[in-house]
């Protein structure tokens, strides 16, 4: 007999839908009993399709007999409206209790989100005055960080003192021996590669002797220091950016800055110096398995090692030395400064630190071509 009263009482306690017709030709959808989460999932369907039925008829719902109306209950309300207001009809709620129409009300879209039209693309002049403020924007902080890195480079080299030498030691080993086996394979196949690719056309000419030639000097004075300042900012600039965009997340360059102490100086400084110092020997270790790979090549052509070793010193000369590492030098201020800016323009949230270590790669091999560009017009016009 309990089972049968509980039975009883839940039946009686479980929505109902009934749909009629009024004297107007006006759709009535009588709702009753308990809406809510459990009910509302066996009467949606036929609710919705009870809408569309209306058309553009008048919809009206009578929820007088609702006992109860949960979430779940008020958003079958709105969607049998929006139903009615997609078809072109109209649309009214009769008998619902005061406190269920707050429900009704806060899922209910606002007239302002539900008027509100699409954004219109810009035009195409709108986007280029946009990316133009921005390339100027970021050419300004550019120039600003320069300046600033430049003041407190020159005083740490004054005041040798005040260098965390510490830090950039440990800058230096991650950034430099770290770098090592990576560096050493792709110089290696790097070098292999040219002299395989230049040796296939020399065959012609009976010029195989030459490859030698042309890996020394590619090598020395162009190939090994871009390529070392490429892995550089692939692997230790993004990482710069990461770890000074994570401090800018978590607030603590504003720490430092409230405790006096300038972020440029205590964490910038260290970096580039540190990158300056290992560019070069990341340049000559690049360049020197560069030349293993090419002595392979050399070897199978049928020439001994020391018709190698005879040709480089022969066509290799000190300018060209002394211009690759000059590059060496320059790169390796640009990776690092690049990465420490990007880390301090990050914005809010784990995103901006990936976006500041993508920037940091991107910017930083854009600015390695440019700076390769000038570093030729200007061998050029010295005649070097």
């Amino acid at each position: 007999m309990q089972r049968n009263a509980a039975a009883k009482a839940e039946s009686a306690s479980r929505a109902r839908l009934r749909a009629e017709r009024d004297a107007a030709g006006a759709l009535r959808l009588v709702l009753s009993g308990h809406l809510d989460v459990d009910s509302t999932g066996a009467l949606w369907r036929e609710a919705t399709l009870a809408a569309r039925g209306a058309g553009r008829d008048a919809l009206v719902v009578d929820a007088s007999g609702l006992v109860y109306c949960d979430t779940a209950g008020a958003a079958l309300l709105v969607a049998i409206e929006r139903e009615q207001r997609a078809a072109g009809g109209s649309f009214a709620i009769e008998g619902l209790r005061d406190e269920f129409g707050q429900v009704v009300a806060m899922l209910r879209p606002s007239e302002a989100a539900a008027t509100a039209k699409p954004a219109k693309r810009p035009s195409f002049l709108a986007g280029l005055g946009r990316s133009t403020l921005e390339v100027v924007s970021d050419l300004r902080a550019l120039v600003s960080f320069v300046g600033e890195l430049s003041v407190f480079t020159l005083r740490v080299l004054r005041h040798p003192g005040e260098l965390r030498f510490r830090d950039a030691v440990t800058v230096a080993d991650r950034a430099g021996i770290g770098a090592v086996p990576i560096v050493a394979l792709v110089g290696f196949l790097l070098g292999l590669i040219l002299a395989f690719q230049g040796a296939i056309p020399m065959q012609r000419f009976g010029a195989e002797i030459f490859v030698a030639d042309l890996l020394g000097i590619s090598m020395l004075r162009e190939l090994g220091p871009l390529m070392a300042a490429i892995l550089l900012t692939a692997r230790s600039g993004s990482a710069f950016a990461a770890e000074i965009g994570t401090m800018k997340v978590n607030e603590e360059i504003d720490a430092l800055s409230t405790m006096g102490l300038e972020p440029v100086r205590f964490l910038v400084v260290p970096r580039v110096l540190a990158a300056v110092a290992v560019v070069p020997a990341l340049t000559v270790l690049t360049s020197a398995f560069a030349l293993i790979g090419g002595l392979v090549v050399f070897v199978q052509l049928g020439f001994p090692p020391v018709t190698f070793a005879n040709r480089i010193l022969e066509s290799v000369t000190v300018s060209d030395v002394v211009g690759g590492f000059a590059k060496a030098l320059v790169f390796g201020v640009i990776v690092a400064a690049v990465g420490c800016l990007r880390g301090l323009q990050t914005g809010n949230g784990a995103q901006a630190v990936g976006a500041s270590a993508t920037s940091a790669v991107v910017s930083g091999i854009i600015l390695i071509a440019a700076t390769d560009g000038i570093f030729a017009v200007v061998f050029y016009v010295l005649g070097i």
